[in-house]
């Protein structure tokens, strides 16, 4: 559940990493772990973005 926050900009979060156990080894396409790692380049581009909006983060 997300945090209840009044900040309209709030600094993104990493998605949550599969256990090693959610993955079923018979190679699906796309795997869990793929899927992950696409949620990981989104999160790092909205943090990109968010941290341009937020210099004073640093």
């Amino acid at each position: 559940m997300a945090a209840v926050t009044d900040d309209p900009d709030p600094m993104p979060q990493p998605p949550p990493q599969p256990d090693f156990d959610a993955c079923c080894g018979n190679g699906c396409d796309p795997c869990i772990f793929d899927l992950h790692d696409l949620a990981m380049d989104e999160y790092r581009q909205a943090l990109r973005s968010w941290r341009e909006r937020h210099p004073e983060a640093g």
